[in-house]
Order: structure tokens, then C-alpha cells, then sequence
């Protein structure tokens, strides 16, 4: 078997496994099946998108102390808690809440790179419970959205929705997009949830001393 072969059958291995297994597995994150077929606004934004991920994450806290922590998300804003080396010019990330970002309102510009020239426009809101974003265009959402469990239990869902540009040079960017997605979001969920949960346990503490 020659070299060339041996590659292209591994490498169409490789894709089958990622399309079959680890796609499904990672564009569902932590949501159950019931997050995945909730109706969430913005759903009928995006024309046949070729990348829908839902993701969620349990956080121990009420869903207006989750959401400080949502709306100041952006590049040279309170970062994306996530890997900030890409997302936020490798400043770290807020770990509190920032009260020059605490107010919301449709067409906010929410950057996403350092340069600020990249990002999305804030489409609607619902305080404490959803904020949507989009690309002005039709082809991108992102949607955050609280559901309260319990007294203080959030479920914290995002929704993105894309639709590919398969020309070149973008469709190489799709390519690491649509799987590198899952690195960045499950640490932003998880940085969310880290946070939200430290800070309040930490007020409730210094109210009880008080």
C-alpha cells in the first residue's frame, strides 16, 4: 500500500470519527435532550446553518447573579473567561463584576477580537433571562439563556448558529471553527460558572458577618 493511499484512508478514518462521534458529542456539550429541541429566540434567524451547538452548564446560583456575568462579555470588555491568549489579547478575564458593562441595549456592539473590528450585535434581551446576539446579516446567532431550577440553581444554555462561507480563504477558518468551538465554549461555560458561584458565595459570606 502506498503512502498516498495509506494517508487518505486515514485521514477519511479520522473525519468519519469526528462527524459521527465527536461532532454530535461535542455540538450538545452538557445539555440534555430536552435543552437541544427547546425552541430558543433567534432559532428562525439563520437560514439552513451548518453548525448548531447547544451547550449548558448547572450553576449554583440564581439566574440575575449569572446574568452580571453575561452581559459584559466581549474582547477588552470582561474578556470571554475562556482561553485568553485568543480571545482577549491575552489579558486575563474578569473575575468580577464590572459595573461600566453592566447595561444592555438592542444594537450594542459586542467585540469579539482584541482589534474590536469583529463581533456581534446585541438583537434582543430579556433581563435575567436571555440576551441574543447576531451578525446583522443572517448568518451568525449566539444566544445565552437562564432558566431558573431551583431557588438558587440557574441552568445556563447557549445556542450558537452558523452558516458557513465555503469559499476561500473562510472555509478554513469554518474547518478549525467547527471543531475548536468546543475548547473555547466549555471553558467559558465552566469560567461563567467559576465565577458566579465564588462571587456570591463570597457575598453572602460578608453579609452574614455584617
Amino acid at each position: 500500500m502506498n503512502t498516498l493511499l495509506l494517508f487518505l484512508l486515514l485521514a477519511g478514518g479520522l473525519a468519519l470519527v469526528y462527524l459521527f462521534i465527536i461532532r454530535p458529542w461535542q455540538l450538545t456539550w452538557g445539555a440534555t435532550k430536552d435543552e437541544i429541541n427547546q425552541s430558543l429566540p433567534g432559532d428562525d434567524i439563520v437560514n439552513k446553518p451548518h453548525f448548531v451547538a447547544t451547550r449548558a452548564v448547572s450553576i449554583q446560583v440564581p439566574p440575575a447573579e449569572v446574568w452580571k456575568w453575561i452581559i459584559q462579555i466581549g474582547s477588552a470588555r470582561a474578556g470571554f473567561y475562556s482561553i485568553d491568549l485568543i480571545d482577549n489579547a491575552n489579558q486575563p478575564s474578569a473575575r468580577e463584576i464590572l459595573p461600566e458593562y453592566q447595561k444592555i441595549e438592542l444594537d450594542t456592539f459586542i467585540p469579539f477580537t482584541p482589534d474590536q473590528k469583529n463581533g456581534m450585535w446585541v438583537k434582543g434581551f430579556k433581563e435575567d433571562e436571555h440576551i441574543l446576539w447576531w451578525d446583522r446579516k443572517g448568518n451568525g446567532t449566539w444566544v445565552w439563556y437562564l432558566r431558573q431550577n431551583k431557588a438558587s440553581e440557574t441552568r445556563l444554555m447557549t445556542r450558537l448558529q452558523t452558516r458557513y462561507d465555503f469559499s476561500f480563504p473562510w472555509i478554513i477558518y469554518y474547518i478549525f471553527y467547527d471543531f475548536g468551538d468546543i475548547l473555547m465554549m466549555s471553558k467559558c461555560l465552566l469560567g461563567i460558572k467559576r465565577r458566579a458561584e465564588l462571587n456570591f458565595e463570597i457575598s453572602n459570606s460578608l453579609s452574614t458577618i455584617r
